[in-house]
């Protein structure tokens, strides 16, 4: 029962609410709010309402609480602290907690451990995860990612995607694999992180250590439903199998529970940097089904082709893309082809040509200027090497002829031509031109271009966990091999909570990039308001920032009323 009291204290009497219950069977009061003096209240109670703040604070609450709400759904703390165990006594939260916190972080702003205390402090997030006083320490998150082993790590992401795909209703029959790599700035005599390795930097960044990291995600959203990291030095070939092998363990069992969806169901995508006799030997011993693709120049029986064998595939959704189908032993196997040629594919690569050319003309143009007026103390064969490196970017050679006369350095002298034929040659050898293969017999070519177009979902994740500003892999503040396998679950944990929900806006009606949803959310934020009283800590009063008819739907759609401030 609640109840208004007055307390006197120096001669002035202050109020409180109050409420009571019976507790042992006798009256106690179980809860009370302070409300001020009546002075205090007389003003709160009148027209003006309680006057001016003394100061106020915006803080972040839109995307935060969106992200937290879908945190939440996915019960990412309670399956982490399941797998892990109980936190230990002197931790300022769970295991599980700092995972989380970590996730949101790297979905909304990402930053380091160190700055994380400060940044959460800008945010409402305090409202609705209390926390110990220190618990946001850079220790203590540290403390608690050397708490997961490896093998943890790994049943983790097959708790957590499992419950994914059943809450949220993701398609799995469609599946694309890719892997890319991510430069660190972890010193090169650092024993402790041998996951991180020189290798064939992506980036460009051949002067840095590098993580590799493979996905598998879903042609429904993008969503990674499997990940895999490994050391930057290994090629990608040699991980296709350990990520195959995952995903086909992964998902019998939840094809099991889903008894709408069978193994044989589901079509793994992926490019011709995956082929290899193992591979291909590993994916027919599988119950998947496969659409890959071969380099065109290894096919010249194919390219050459007449274009009459070409036909339309689906102007409607695909076109100017016209193909053939045949038969061809391709890794031990009679496989089904596809040989495709696009008008757009065709003038894409014909503009980057020309744009090659360009600079090769203007290198070969320079090194002719240098010897015409004898400016080289290079032997014929040295400057014969200069000409074949301008000349090594891929089909240049051919299009291109040079000469080279002259023995003596100061009598050499180069002379260059263009070759309309041959580049006519080549482009209707080789530009345009795509050869898909599939072990689907009943699949039209319609179906099996559109498969092979969905790598644009695991491209698009890996070009989003490469933005800095918002779901972001890098940079990354660790060290150590342990702590940069628990980074990779949050960051793909990360990528996993935007692509759901962009999926969830669109399914909504509303197509927005994660950029566009995270900063629409960002814009609905929280005023906390303060009011000093006569004495003791100010009086707070918090409300939400005005919002637009977008904002308004997705404060809808992701539940923003079950975080936002009560009046």
């Amino acid at each position: 029962m609640a109840s208004i009291v007055g307390k006197r204290q120096g001669g002035k009497t202050y109020f409180y609410l109050v409420e009571s219950a019976r507790v042992g069977g006798k009256p106690r009061i179980v809860s009370q709010r302070y409300l001020g003096s009546a002075e205090e209240l007389a003003a709160r109670l009148s027209e003006a309402g309680p006057g001016e703040p003394d100061r106020t604070r915006h803080l972040a609450f839109g995307d935060i609480a969106a992200v937290w709400g879908m945190l939440r759904r996915l019960k990412v703390a309670e399956i982490v602290d399941d797998v892990v165990g109980p936190r230990r006594a002197d931790a300022g939260a769970s295991v599980g907690a700092y995972i989380a916190l970590a996730t949101l972080n790297r979905v909304v702003d990402p930053c380091s451990k160190l700055a994380f205390e400060a940044w959460w402090a800008k945010t409402a997030g305090d409202r609705w995860l209390r926390l110990e006083p220190g618990a946001l320490d850079h220790r203590r998150f540290w403390d608690a990612m050397d708490a997961i082993s490896s093998t943890q790590l790994k049943e983790i992401e097959r708790r957590i995607v499992a419950n994914m795909v059943e809450a949220f209703g993701v398609d799995l029959s469609g599946l694309v694999l890719d892997m890319t790599n991510f430069a660190t700035y972890i010193d090169s005599a650092n024993p402790r992180a041998p996951i991180a390795q020189r290798g064939h930097a992506k980036q460009k960044r051949n002067d840095l250590r590098i993580v590799g990291l493979g996905l598998i995600v879903s042609t429904d959203g993008g969503i990674p439903l499997v990940s895999h990291a490994y050391p930057g030095n290994l090629p990608d070939v040699t991980q296709f199998g350990p990520m195959v092998n995952e995903l086909v363990t992964r998902f019998q069992g939840l094809c099991s529970d889903n008894r709408a969806l069978e193994p044989e169901q589901l079509t793994l995508v992926y490019d011709a940097g995956q082929n290899s006799n193992d591979n291909y030997e590993l994916i027919d011993g599988s119950p998947l089904h496969f659409v890959g693709s071969l380099p065109p120049s290894d096919h010249p029986d194919l390219l050459a082709v007449e274009k009459d064998r070409y036909q339309v595939v689906d102007n409607e959704r695909f076109p100017g893309l016209v193909a053939f189908e045949t038969t061809k032993a391709v890794f031990g196997t009679q496989r089904r082809l596809v040989v495709c040629h696009s008008e757009g594919l065709h003038m894409k690569q014909s503009q980057g040509f020309d744009q090659t050319l360009a600079k090769v003309n203007r290198q070969l143009g320079d090194l002719a200027e240098r010897l015409a007026r004898g400016k080289t103390r290079k032997v014929k064969e040295k400057v014969q090497a200069e000409i074949e490196g301008i000349l090594r970017p891929r089909w240049c050679s051919r299009v291109i002829s040079t000469e080279l006369t002259g023995e003596s350095a100061t009598d050499l002298r180069l002379s260059f031509q263009a070759l309309p034929e041959a580049r006519a040659a080549l482009e209707d050898e080789l530009f345009g031109k795509r050869i898909l293969f599939t072990d689907h017999e009943n699949w039209s070519v319609a179906q099996i271009v559109c498969a092979y177009r969905s790598q644009e979902a695991v491209e698009a994740d890996f070009r989003q966990m490469k933005d800095v500003k918002v779901v972001s892999f890098s940079p990354m503040f660790h060290w150590t091999e342990s702590k940069i396998r628990v980074h990779v679950l949050y960051c793909v944990l990360a990528l996993m909570v935007a692509r759901l929900m962009v999926r969830e806006a669109d399914h909504a009606g509303m197509h927005l990039s994660v950029r566009e949803l995270l900063s629409t959310l960002a814009g609905i934020e929280e005023t906390l308001m303060l009011y000093q009283g006569e004495r003791g800590r100010p009086r707070a009063r918090r409300m939400l920032t005005e919002i637009d008819p977008t904002q308004r739907r997705l404060y809808d759609l992701f539940n923003l009323d079950a975080y936002a401030p009560k009046r």
